[in-house]
């Protein structure tokens, strides 16, 4: 709630630098407070549907953050989408993957989790990924890197179909393979032998939850300025700006993804960070698609070689993170290099 007034305060503003240290010290506070909600609601309504409330919550907000800058940006706006999408899959991908498996490793050895259930979600992140960033850098009908209007409507339809069908195979059809299993393949009580928080409880959680997640992109926004001046400041590309972003907006599924794996939950940390990715792909695109009609510029979605070659990495590492349903604490460093790579080939281009 403080964060909602310090918001409300400092919206299109110019910040000295005291109020910008302020909001960023609240920024930390709201991210650790939807961190909390989110754990409240997922104890109320179980696996898969806790890591999925927390995944699209922050998702939608973060449409609204690209839409938003996208508007009021004096440069780069055309790319900022990419930008910000592809930050998102790289950090949910090999950042919060990569600090789930390191985590759990170096606890519990060799955890287990369910292949099936994180195969689908990788093969969904990877088919919308291809289709909405890699494509467009090789279609003809529109220039650089670009999708012509039919192109784009075809992407966003197709995006938001996948989405919606993950979600139903996640949450209906094979729920089960998206459960927490034990050392011995089998699924684990989620129970926590406590007690579920009752529905008032959880009611106040998710608006609290909401709450929260609207003070942490609204901080985030409110700090970008500080950021792009930043940015150039250092020298670095605009594109970084996107990176940033990306960063303080998924924070709080970081901070959820490294607590369940430290609970020996790594299947619910991988819930996150795949199903995170498709939503940041499965519900932008199509936002975006639609709002190209009264956007003004180009929309920019094709990648370009450096980043085509970190994403194909990403799959490559991905694929053989899943596949054994096993996984090692060297697993989730190789996913953190490769993560690494990105930032820092993102500021030295």
């Amino acid at each position: 709630m403080i964060a909602l007034v310090a918001l409300a305060g400092s919206w299109g503003r110019d910040l000295s630098t005291v109020l910008i240290a302020i909001n960023a010290v609240l920024l930390g506070g709201a991210v650790l407070s939807a961190v909390h909600h989110a754990e409240v609601i997922a104890h109320r309504v179980g696996e898969p549907f806790g890591s999925l409330v927390l995944a699209v919550a922050v998702t939608i907000i973060e449409v609204g953050l690209i839409v938003a800058l996208m508007l009021s940006a004096s440069s780069g706006a055309e790319t900022l989408a990419r930008d910000t999408v592809f930050a998102a899959v790289m950090i949910t991908c090999n950042g919060i993957v990569g600090l789930a498996l390191l985590t759990s490793g170096l606890k519990f050895g060799v955890p287990n989790f369910n292949a099936e259930g994180s195969g689908t979600a990788l093969a969904s992140v990877i088919t919308l990924a291809v289709l909405t960033m890699v494509l467009p850098s090789f279609t003809t009908a529109a220039p650089g890197g670009q999708y012509a209007p039919s192109q784009l409507a075809f992407a966003a339809i197709a995006s938001i179909t996948l989405y919606v069908l993950f979600v139903l195979i996640q949450t209906v059809r094979h729920r089960d393979f998206f459960l927490p299993v034990d050392q011995e393949g089998q699924l684990v009580d989620m129970s926590d032998h406590a007690d579920p928080p009752g529905k008032r409880a959880t009611l106040l959680s998710l608006g609290l939850l909401l709450t929260s997640l609207v003070g942490v992109v609204g901080l985030a926004k409110t700090e970008s300025h500080a950021i792009e001046s930043a940015v150039h400041s250092a020298g670095l590309p605009h594109s970084f700006v996107g990176v940033v972003i990306a960063l303080l907006v998924l924070a709080p599924e970081s901070i959820a993804a490294v607590r369940n794996a430290s609970r020996d939950r790594l299947q619910t940390s991988l819930n996150l960070g795949y199903g995170s990715a498709m939503a940041s792909i499965g519900l932008t695109i199509p936002t975006l698609a639609l709002a190209t009609i009264w956007l003004e510029g180009p929309l920019v979605l094709g990648l370009g070689p450096t980043h085509l070659v970190l994403l194909g990495m990403t799959a490559i590492v991905s694929v053989l993170t899943v596949v054994p349903g096993r996984t090692t604490r060297l697993q989730g460093a190789v996913h953190l290099v490769v993560l690494a790579a990105f930032v820092f080939l993102s500021a030295v281009p």
